[in-house]
């Protein structure tokens, strides 16, 4: 299997920035095919790391929950100033660019509009064109491919810090070919150059890309984990458990009103495309229903070219709230700096999830809007394709 060369890789053999003082926004994902840090190898290309910038979870990702604040502070490996854009700022200050010559932006995205890495990464370019200051975005690849597109918009009036922009729940791009799509077509106007990977194509999920996988945040341990998230993460908005506090986060959903068995029955008699819902039953060691014991199942995805996770995610919450309709419960806020709206609004961009569900819709007919959603998003999402 031929590696996927990085935008990084291209930056640094390259000596694009040599002599150059750069912030980098990264994580300990931010690694190439030989596990070196970007840190590192900026440093060996003779690029000096004036300011090391750190996205939700911590520049070391040692932060597990996700709505948990990091501090400033050293790296004590490199000597260098670390700052936290999840803290009381998420977007850099004047005082923390300055001296600086470019951003460089390396972070590894998973696919899913709700994650806030890509957040991060518009606040940077906000901040940038503020102060002038030009921004390299080292791409790398969506790790469940780039080919499907899926789920419902964001609408205006929720917009949050998990959902910026109205795009799809899984949108099929590249951290570099949203941040051009940020930047150009939602006017933030910083000056952005996005260094292209070679060696990637659109269908490719990342066990393809001949990389290694680090776990980009704490709760995404493997590349199954990613595959599940754009529909299971919508749990994060109700009172069942997502799986946080166990070994396959998204991957196990349960709460402690279901018996596993006739609940996965139920599921899999709905023929969901290229999944199988098998019985499981777990105690989460933290977070929600933490020593209790949850019936549920483990989503195992069978077929990655027919299924589909958003609508995946939708039927498993109407099947939990069928399941126990006095039991489940919307999470209430605040919820990623939201304070007022409920988090499964800004989880899905919209409350037509809640309001369906409360009125007795079901899953096919809450999801039939989203093609024609998607379909004029799509024209749009081509002008800025990289591969």
């Amino acid at each position: 299997m031929a590696a996927v060369t990085l935008g990084s890789d291209i930056l640094f053999e390259r000596s694009l920035l040599r002599g150059r003082t750069i912030g980098l926004v990264c994580n300990p994902a931010s690694i190439d095919t030989r596990f070196r840090h970007v840190i590192d190898r900026a440093e060996q290309s003779g690029v000096r790391v004036g300011a090391i910038f750190g996205p939700q979870h911590g520049f070391r990702s040692d932060l597990q929950d996700n709505m948990i604040e990091s501090p400033h502070g050293d790296d004590p490996a490199r000597g260098g100033r670390v700052y936290s854009l999840y803290s009381e700022t998420r977007i850099p200050t004047a005082g923390m660019l300055a001296g600086l010559d470019a951003l460089v932006i390396d972070l590894q995205d998973v696919g899913t509009r709700i994650y806030t890495y890509v957040y991060t990464m518009a606040n940077c370019l906000t901040a940038a064109a503020a102060h002038d200051l030009p921004v390299v975005v080292c791409d790398r690849p969506n790790p469940i491919g780039g080919t499907q597109v899926e789920g419902p918009m964001l609408v205006p009036g929720f917009t949050s810090f998990i959902g910026q922009y109205p795009i799809p729940m899984r949108h099929g791009m590249t951290i570099g070919e949203l941040a051009r799509l940020f930047n150009e077509h939602f006017g933030i106007g910083a000056k952005l150059e996005v260094i292209a990977m070679q060696g990637w194509s659109r269908d490719q999920y990342f066990d393809a890309t001949g990389l290694p996988w680090v776990l980009p945040s704490p709760n995404l341990p493997t590349l199954d984990s990613a595959v599940v998230y754009p529909g299971t993460v919508l749990f994060e908005g109700t009172n069942v458990s997502e799986g946080r506090g166990t070994t396959k986060p998204f991957e196990l959903i349960g709460a402690p009103w279901v018996t596993p068995e006739p609940f996965c029955d139920g599921l899999n008699q709905r023929g969901l495309p290229g999944v199988y819902f098998r019985p499981h039953a777990f105690e989460p060691t933290f977070q929600k229903h933490a020593k209790v014991l949850c019936g549920g199942c483990q989503v195992h995805v069978t077929d990655r070219a027919a299924f589909r996770a958003v609508e995946t995610g939708v039927a498993l919450i109407e099947a939990f709230r069928d399941a126990g309709p006095t039991q489940f419960a919307w999470r209430e806020p605040p919820y990623e700096y939201e304070h007022t709206k409920a988090p499964i609004d800004i989880l899905y961009g919209s409350p037509a999830l809640r309001e369906g569900l409360e009125a007795g819709q079901t899953t096919t007919e809450l999801t039939r809007w989203w093609p024609g959603e998607i379909e004029t998003f799509m024209p749009l999402r081509a002008r800025y394709l990289l591969y």
